[in-house]
């Protein structure tokens, strides 16, 4: 009899990934997303149930006999709702309400950084916006102005001089552009260097590091424009050494999992640290609490080894490090999104050339905001969709990728197009 899997939060893009590969595990006989939307159901089968309705979810799971359940979006694990789902008796892969803090509150995760003394930027916090418009006036630009709690990737806003910061300080914490987000902000030194994203597999005491991956966060090529949830990746990265991979082990991932055990909050799931690689050596600018997207979706590429046996391990404190295998290629996601985003965009605009893009070699469509209504498929959120290829070389995985995008079309579809092509950091790595 083989396994059953519920991915919960299951609309984006790395819903869609998670579940896809799930799929593709010999172990695992149906996968469940979540609601889902226009993509999932090729994987799996879509479940009308939302993400906040947790008595039908675990009603849901005890009556379909589900052996893990797999949380995927940060709100939903701030929330606690591994929490409940783990006193309900269900396997479930994610951590604690108590452990996401470190990433439901920049606040928090600045604390546990200073204790554990792992590298970052300095700063300060504030929960009033006059004494953070003093302190900024006092200080060197540019400068980072950030929401202490979750906004969607987008509560970060760098500063380059101090009417710049006043208008951030006063949009987060007066005009609450952020929602509760915003009631506590913090305003730190300005990093520069090149970004590298680590994602780890912990099941509270054993960890295995994945390769390392490059998010490309701002809306236009060449990193113009207002900062979104991702518009693409790409991994591994060929100039991070061994050396600095230690490095980043032994100062970033270590002391943050040893700071959650040591609150009583050990972490189940995948911790997600954001490092900036500076001249000075690696430097973390956030921790997240579960899969980062857009790099799930290469990561499911990449991964040669069960993803069910892997995810299930971390859920039930049995994780063998040495069992995570990758492949030696290299992965590119290309996010598709809609015309104005990410600010306002128009929905339920057609999608056309899906299937023309699928039978290229080494393509997966991986449908963010999608949805089937009639028989066709339409937008239904800001990114769209992630194009992911797979090559031996990194060169030959953005060609198939960009050759792929260029099968699917939707009124205002915008895409960046040099996802994967940045220029390899002097000095560093």
């Amino acid at each position: 009899m083989g396994k059953k899997v519920i991915v919960i939060g299951g609309t984006g893009g790395r819903e869609h990934a998670l579940a896809w590969k799930l799929s593709r595990s010999s172990q695992v006989e149906k996968v469940y997303i979540a609601p889902g939307n226009g993509g999932t159901g090729e994987v799996g089968e879509n479940v009308d149930i939302q993400p906040n309705e947790t008595d039908k979810l675990i009603d849901f799971c005890k009556t379909h006999s589900v052996d893990l359940a797999v949380i995927g979006p940060d709100d939903l694990l701030a929330s606690g709702l591994a929490d409940k789902f783990k006193q309900a008796g269900l396997a479930t892969f994610g951590p604690s309400k108590k452990a996401a803090q470190i990433e439901a509150s920049k606040a928090f995760a600045k604390d546990l950084m200073k204790k554990k003394k792992i590298p970052t930027s300095s700063y300060e916090t504030f929960t009033d916006a006059n004494k953070a418009a003093g302190y900024a006036k006092k200080q060197n630009y540019p400068l980072v102005v950030k929401a202490s709690g979750l906004a969607l990737g987008k509560g970060v806003i760098i500063c380059q001089n101090f009417d710049e910061a006043e208008k951030a300080i006063e949009l987060i914490m007066l005009k609450k552009a952020f929602k509760s987000a915003g009631e506590t902000i913090i305003i730190e030194e300005f990093l520069t260097g090149s970004e590298v994203s680590f994602h780890v597999l912990s099941d509270g005491k054993n960890y295995a590091i994945f390769p390392t991956s490059q998010d490309h966060k701002q809306v236009f090529d060449g990193d113009k424009g207002p900062n979104t949830g991702g518009m693409g990746a790409f991994g591994p990265i060929s100039w991070v050494s061994d050396a600095l991979k230690d490095e980043v082990d032994e100062t970033v991932i270590k002391p943050a999992l040893e700071g959650l055990a040591e609150a009583g909050s050990p972490f189940y799931g995948c911790l997600y640290p954001g490092l900036m690689i500076t001249p000075q050596g690696p430097k973390t600018l956030e921790y997240n609490a579960r899969f980062g997207d857009p790099e799930t979706e290469i990561y499911v590429r990449l991964l040669d080894s069960d993803l069910f046996e892997l995810l299930y391990a971390c859920a039930t404190g049995n994780l063998k490090p040495d069992t995570v295998k990758w492949k030696l290629g290299y992965a590119v996601t290309v996010v598709l999104a809609s015309g104005g985003y990410p600010g306002d965009y128009q929905k339920n605009i057609e999608i056309t050339g899906v299937k023309n893009a699928q039978q290229i070699e080494n393509i997966e469509l991986f449908h963010a905001g999608t949805k089937l209504q009639n028989g066709k498929l339409l937008t239904s959120g800001g990114r769209v969709m992630n194009v992911t290829a797979y090559g031996d070389t990194l060169e030959e995985a953005i060609s198939k990728a960009y050759g792929a995008v260029n099968q699917i079309h939707f009124e205002g579809m915008h895409y960046r197009k040099d996802i994967g092509k940045r220029e390899t950091p002097k000095g560093i790595g």
